[in-house]
Order: structure tokens, then sequence, then C-alpha cells
């Protein structure tokens, strides 16, 4: 009986941190539809967010190559379905939507 307990609190501590780290989401990426296609942390149609963080960790260029691929979209780098660019998207609100990625 112990075990189910303590496993119960530790399936609701998980299930809670994720439900915060969903809260967390910038809405940028919801008003422009970026969560169709990329989840935090793990791979959805896009590769998840986390672990674009972590490819670009240390690359001073990261900022530029993540706002240019957010806006004019791209290909290859994750694998062969290509990500739709956001024309419409104003730089203030790339700015956050990149931030928030590399924060990660």
């Amino acid at each position: 009986m112990k075990a189910i307990i303590v496993s119960m609190v530790a399936a609701s501590s998980l299930f809670m941190a994720c439900i915060s780290m969903a809260a967390d989401m910038p809405e940028v990426a919801k008003k422009f539809g970026c969560t169709n296609c990329h989840k935090i942390d793990k791979k959805l149609v896009g590769p998840g967010w986390k672990d674009i963080s972590d490819k670009y960790k240390g690359d001073a260029e990261a900022e530029a190559k993540l706002s240019t691929k957010i806006v004019k979209g791209g290909s290859g780098v994750w694998g062969p379905i290509p990500m739709p660019g956001n024309a419409k998207i104003s730089d203030p609100e790339v700015k956050e939507l990149v931030t928030f990625i590399l924060g990660l």
C-alpha cells in the first residue's frame, strides 16, 4: 500500500510539473500556431524546443539563426519535413519566442 501511495505522489508531482511547464509557454507560440508542431520537451512534427535549445547552446549566432528560421522557415536541419515561415510575426514576438526557446 505504501508503494502505491508513493507512486501516486510521484506521478502527481510529475503531472503538476508538466502543467507548469505548459503554462509557461509564451502566448506568441500559441498565437502563431507553433504549438501545432512543437512541444517543449518532446518531438511532435518538429523537434522539441528543449532539443533546439540544447543544439544551439554556446552558438553566438543562435538568436539570429533561430529568428531567421521562425520568419522564413527552413528544412533539412531536423529531418525532411519543412517548417513554414511566419512572415506576419513581429520582431518583438520573434525575440520573445527565441529567448524562451534558448532559455530552456
